[in-house]
């Protein structure tokens, strides 16, 4: 890999939490036959990757560090997803400690959105995260991005008293008040 300096070469992305954001949330999602797609998304991300972001989920897993499934069941997840969705992300980061590991990549430690910076070259001004916890939304402020909450999951819970750049209804509403930000040309 070829060591990056200028963040500001590459297009911005749209870092997108799975669990109650791309799909419902299941609690530790463990059967491949409860992943079941928000409405709309795949069309959805299609409008985005158009609208020239990068598309990358980043998730939490720590069902892996509980012992409730394994990183396979996770990556075999992620093949099913998009597959259902006919979509391929751009990147696939995960974290599969748990909350007491103090993991640098865990949200919202900025680990897995600066790897996937570096990794896919991308650049950081006019990106967001995507997402339905205060995790997901202190990870946008811990990596310099703009945070969007979703109402969907936990998110209306936190749609109250979050620090989002924007709260909207679903992930298909975030992205077209992202896509309606973007600067005509770019």
């Amino acid at each position: 890999m070829i060591p990056r300096t200028d963040e500001s070469a590459g297009r911005p992305a749209v870092f997108l939490d799975r669990d109650g954001t791309v799909i419902d949330d299941v609690a530790y999602l463990s059967r491949l036959e409860d992943i079941r797609p928000v409405p709309g998304v795949s069309e959805t991300l299609r409008k985005l990757r158009e609208a020239g972001y990068a598309v990358v989920l980043v998730t939490n897993q720590s069902g892996v560090a509980r012992g409730y499934f394994d990183e396979i069941f996770v990556q075999e997840t992620h093949r099913v997803l998009e597959e259902l969705l006919d979509f391929r992300f751009d990147g696939i980061y995960y974290c599969p400690h748990g909350p007491d590991d103090r993991c640098p990549c865990r949200k919202p430690s900025p680990g897995m959105v600066n790897r996937a910076i570096e990794e896919l070259c991308l650049k950081r001004p006019g990106s967001y995260v995507v997402g339905d916890k205060d995790a997901d939304m202190e990870l946008a402020r811990n990596t310099g991005l703009q945070g969007i909450l979703v109402r969907t999951g936990y998110g209306q819970q936190y749609s109250g008293q979050t620090h989002a750049s924007h709260v909207a209804d679903d992930i298909n509403e975030a992205c077209e008040w992202i896509i309606g930000r973007r600067p005509q040309g770019q």
